[in-house]
């Protein structure tokens, strides 16, 4: 993860050089679950709402092409029928190829590309009848019950916004995990994140 932002500073970096990189900050609300597998049963669990925010960089290739990047909190999570709430905070660094036409009196902002994460924290939380407990999902305590999540993750990022020539942008989002997040994958166990989210922001 270290080598990553370390990428990511150099890309800026360069960028700044160049003189054409458009910084920016965004934030909006992000919904998201997971989708689980064990004991051979497979279920995509309720939404969670959680937070988008952080800087942004776009990074010139060509004309109206881009590299988009930067450093966001992700909050994601889901919710399962059983009454299980999970909660995750991520430090999320995309890395989209961005095609920016001037349409109006803007460009348009489509990408895609990967994604990845750090899990800063997170929780599960079950309730039974009036009985409530809470557990960190990324630590050992997660272990007993099988429920330990891996802090990495990865996977595809789309994006798709407008961009007015004053700086603001609106903007929709959508990752597709790709890893298996669960520490323990005996049995053929899986965890993968999944979440869409709406965005507001300024690129200066």
């Amino acid at each position: 993860m270290k080598k990553v932002l370390l990428s990511i500073a150099a890309l800026m970096i360069a960028g700044i050089t160049f003189g054409q990189t458009k910084f920016g900050i965004v934030a909006g609300p992000n919904f998201s679950s997971a989708t689980v597998k064990s004991a051979g049963n497979k279920e995509t669990g309720d939404l969670v709402v959680g937070l988008r925010a952080g800087v942004t960089a776009d990074l010139p290739l060509a004309d109206e092409f881009y590299i988009g990047t930067g450093l966001l909190y992700a909050g994601k999570g889901s919710k399962t029928n059983d009454n299980l709430k999970t909660t995750l905070s991520y430090l999320q660094v995309p890395i989209n190829f961005l095609f920016k036409p001037e349409v109006g009196a803007g460009s348009l902002n489509l990408g895609a590309g990967p994604y990845i994460a750090y899990g800063l924290g997170g929780k599960h939380k079950g309730t039974v009848g009036n009985a409530s407990a809470e557990w960190k999902a990324f630590d050992d305590e997660s272990t007993i019950i099988g429920g330990k999540l891996k802090r990495f993750d990865a996977g595809l990022g789309i994006v798709a916004g407008y961009e007015m020539k004053a700086g603001l942008y609106l903007g929709i989002n959508a990752d597709l995990g790709l890893v298996n997040a669960y520490d323990n994958t005996d049995n053929d166990r899986s965890w993968r994140n999944t979440s869409f989210g709406v965005s507001v922001g300024y690129k200066f």
